[in-house]
């Protein structure tokens, strides 16, 4: 049996891993910068509360009608928003998460500074994992679809893209929705977990938390996200117990860790360009960690590449072989009839002597 503490932190970490695989379809195969994707959670979060806790709706239509309306206000922010780029369009979706919270604040539906309470618990490990699994699985599909493919190369080159024929900007707002829908489950799943919301949860810092998960575990793939979200939830756990100076100031040390990691691995945990574990991208993981059976697997890679080329080579090695043993008979393998000369005239020598 797993102890509470460890229980409830592979719930927060499974949430995570939703919100950071949904802000990586956004920044990291779109190329767009957001720093308001708390607020899309806080709205799944209050949305999902507010029907089971006040108007006792069920919960699995409560968790869907979230994401609804986060998705809804994906697509009103997204269409004006998506249009800018670089800086303004970071500055823009900050204002969105910091509206958003004020908002929040000053409802009292919601709770204001109070915060919303009695909310019933729903969410358990199994269905924060499933729901986990089935956010990856979907960035999975959409990032080898050609909707991902477009996003590459909205990502890699606007204006090429859209000299290609792509509308950019209804890739990018859908991307948004997309995005704003799975973060609004997350918010959800959150909600029916700590059975407490309070508007400081999907302020700014939040945003900011969520944006480093997928900068550290490395944008663009599929697993870096997944290995960020873990490490970032358990980081801080960790320094907990190692000792009573680092559990004081354990969010500097933290701190300090993410800003070695960036220096010493810019691109991430995994890197980039990873869209699915498979077999022939383990010698990525492999050079950020050391596994007794890694270096098996990557010898078993490299000699089975050598057998391949030797196999293609084979059919040419043959063919010379040949040509060789022939020039030393004095004889070519293209011209059949000076062969049948130089048979003929050591015949009649021999019947002349």
């Amino acid at each position: 049996m797993i102890s509470p503490y460890y229980y409830q932190l592979l719930v927060i970490a499974s949430i995570n891993v939703i919100m950071a695989l949904s802000l990586n379809l956004v920044t990291g195969c779109a190329g767009q910068l957001a720093l308001g994707h708390a607020a899309f959670m806080g709205i799944g979060a209050y949305t999902a509360g507010i029907l089971t806790s006040v108007y006792h709706v069920p919960f699995a239509v409560a968790l869907v009608a979230g994401a609804a309306v986060a998705a809804l206000f994906g697509l009103i922010v997204g269409l004006p928003t998506l249009r800018l780029k670089g800086d303004y369009l970071a500055i823009a979706t900050l204002g969105f998460g910091e509206i958003i919270r004020v908002a929040i604040l000053n409802m009292g539906i919601t709770g204001g500074p109070f915060g919303l309470r009695g909310i019933s618990k729903h969410t358990n490990l199994t269905l924060a994992v499933a729901a986990a699994v089935l956010a990856y699985l979907t960035m999975k599909r959409l990032m080898n679809s050609r909707f991902g493919r477009a996003l590459t190369a909205i990502r890699e080159d606007e204006v090429a893209a859209v000299a290609m024929g792509i509308d950019a900007t209804r890739h990018k707002v859908l991307a948004f929705v997309i995005s704003a829908a799975w973060a609004g489950i997350a918010g959800g799943l959150f909600a029916h977990w700590f059975r407490y919301l309070h508007p400081s949860s999907f302020a700014f810092s939040a945003s900011v938390e969520i944006l480093s998960m997928v900068v550290l575990g490395g944008m663009e793939s599929l697993e870096g996200p997944v290995l960020g979200a873990a490490a970032l939830t358990y980081a801080p756990e960790l320094l907990r117990g190692v000792s009573d100076f680092v559990s004081r100031h354990r969010m500097m040390f933290y701190g300090a860790l993410l800003v070695i990691m960036m220096l010493v691995r810019p691109q991430g945990l995994i890197g980039s360009g990873v869209k699915g574990l498979s077999i022939s991208k383990l010698g990525r993981i492999h050079g950020v960690v050391r596994l007794p059976q890694m270096e098996r697997v990557t010898q078993w890679l490299t000699a089975a590449k050598q057998r391949k080329h030797l196999n293609d080579s084979s059919v040419s090695t043959d063919s010379r072989v040949v040509e060789e043993r022939l020039a030393g008979l004095g004889m070519s393998s293209g011209t059949g009839s000076r062969g049948t000369g130089i048979g003929s005239g050591g015949g009649e020598e021999h019947a002349g002597s």
